[in-house]
């Protein structure tokens, strides 16, 4: 392996953009902005993408596709949604391209100008609420619930493996309901979905809530969010449920008829999460030795590592890895045997740390002889010999899987407790902020000046206002203001 990774305490940044280079994530792509996700990083995603796709479809929505690009003209029927997207959107101006006059080169064909300009999905709405119109006609149709994977393109200019790119890969769930309570319902049940899915499966606890208004999805009456905490105490928006109020119908035109004979809007939801869940992932778990990865999303759970000096050797530990690993594979568990002759046990031992591969099993010929096996622990870094005479290898290690994803949580939850701080002044607000980060619990005045005014002062946002915050009368810490309760601030990725 080569030199050892950036510690994060004195450069996260760098860090964290070697650790998802090194542990073969993801790397920079030759167009600007974009990034190549490579195999054993989209295998994380594929696990994820697996688990929620269950979730979706056991709370009834099904899968469809709708086209990659949308006429320009659609984005102008939601005004505040075209103008909340206008700076990030990619046009399609041009249909052909033709070789130069010199012929050394390919130009834009200036005759093959398309009639309507088209954008390349930034998010769906449009689209999808202009196919919505040919759907719906009777209160019979409704709800409608979809959702589908795809890609989508906002041209960022500061981008970041996996947080912030200019393609990116989510899905974008899309509802149509008969009433304004059946929306609502709907967007609070898919948060929820999203923060099951972060503290079961990811290990990342979650703080639900409602953005402010500064904060809301453009063309939403209310967005909901789950933040999750990194290391370095900057908070990062893990996933997003918008109640679209009628705003898109209204804007294209999709009534049904109702139950009682009259003709009404629908009302809608939009909800969405991201690859940026994988950078959530590498943030909130991993250590100065690499990847930690909780076993419930790690493409390997467990790896075999022989440790041989001849032939005759590494035939006689295959033996018993086989066996351990029918044993795995019938709970279920993904296992690796690496019998590879290129390299030395100690490197593999580096590279599956790297890689975040919760339990590695090392095996060697003393091991045979003693029908003993060395289990070492990604997340607590710690080994134990284990007699294959007193324990049933395949029980131990499904219950170590499920303690360390446990683990990880916990020591994830207590760090965020620890980086939580409510503050009553100004002047604690800005020394929190600057010398321990993580949360700010503070009163706030309810309005958008305030909020902007903070944010220029302090490079803070309001992360949520939570859904389990208590009403408290209060002073805003800025204006000194009346406030009804306290609210998250943080800086943010």
């Amino acid at each position: 392996m080569s030199k050892g990774l950036p510690k994060r305490s004195e450069d996260y940044s760098l860090w964290y953009n070697e650790l998802v280079k090194r542990a073969d994530l993801a790397e920079n792509s030759a167009v600007r902005g974009c990034m190549v996700i490579k195999p054993y990083g989209y295998s994380i995603w594929e696990k994820m993408q697996a688990q929620l796709d269950k979730m979706f479809k056991d709370t009834g929505h099904s899968n469809a596709y709708f086209p990659l690009f949308i006429p320009k003209s659609y984005l102008s029927k939601e005004a505040s949604h075209v103008e909340g997207f206008a700076k990030e959107c990619a046009v399609v101006t041009h249909y052909r391209l033709k070789n130069s006059e010199d012929g050394k080169s390919v130009v834009v064909d200036p005759e093959a100008k398309l009639e309507e300009e088209l954008i390349v999905r930034p998010t769906s709405e449009t689209v999808i609420w202009s196919t919505y119109k040919n759907w719906i006609q009777s209160y019979r149709d409704l709800p409608l619930l979809v959702n589908q994977w795809a890609n989508v393109v906002r041209w960022e200019m500061r981008t970041r493996l996996f947080l912030r790119t200019a393609e990116f890969l989510w899905q974008e769930g899309h509802t149509a309901h008969a009433t304004k309570q059946e929306a609502i319902e709907e967007t609070e049940q898919m948060l929820d979905v999203y923060a099951e899915f972060a503290e079961k499966h990811m290990a990342m606890p979650v703080v639900k809530g409602i953005k402010s208004a500064n904060e809301r999805f453009a063309g939403a009456e209310e967005t909901y969010c789950i933040e999750a905490m990194m290391q370095d105490g900057k908070a990062l928006q893990a996933g997003t449920s918008h109640f679209l109020g009628q705003n898109f119908a209204k804007a294209f035109d999709v009534k049904f008829a109702t139950k009682e004979g009259g003709l009404d809007y629908v009302w809608g939801t939009s909800w969405g999460v991201s690859t940026r869940l994988m950078g959530a992932l590498i943030m909130a778990h991993s250590d100065d030795n690499g990847l930690v990865l909780p076993p419930k999303l790690a493409p390997i759970q467990v790896v075999i590592v022989p440790i041989f000096r001849s032939e005759e050797e590494l035939e006689a530990i295959s033996v018993k890895a086989k066996e351990i690993m029918k044993k795995l594979r019938a709970l279920e568990i993904s296992v690796k045997f690496d019998n590879r002759d290129t390299h030395k046990p100690g490197f593999k031992f580096a590279e599956y740390e790297l890689k975040g591969v919760p339990l590695r099993i090392a095996l060697g010929p003393r091991d045979l002889a003693n029908n003993t096996v060395e289990l070492a622990r990604r997340d607590t870094l710690s080994k134990e010999s284990v007699n294959l005479n007193e324990v049933e290898i395949d029980q131990k290690i499904k219950g170590l899987l499920e303690e360390i994803q446990e683990n990880i949580y916990k020591k994830a939850f207590d760090f965020r407790t620890e980086k939580t701080t409510e503050v009553n002044s100004w002047e604690e607000f800005q020394d929190v902020l600057e010398n321990k980060g993580g949360f700010v619990s503070a009163h706030w005045d309810g309005t958008s000046e305030t909020e902007e005014k903070i944010k220029e002062l302090t490079k803070a946002t309001i992360r949520c206002i939570p859904l389990d915050q208590e009403k408290e009368e209060g002073k805003c810490v800025l204006t000194g203001n009346v406030s009804q309760g306290r609210v998250l601030f943080a800086k943010a990725y």
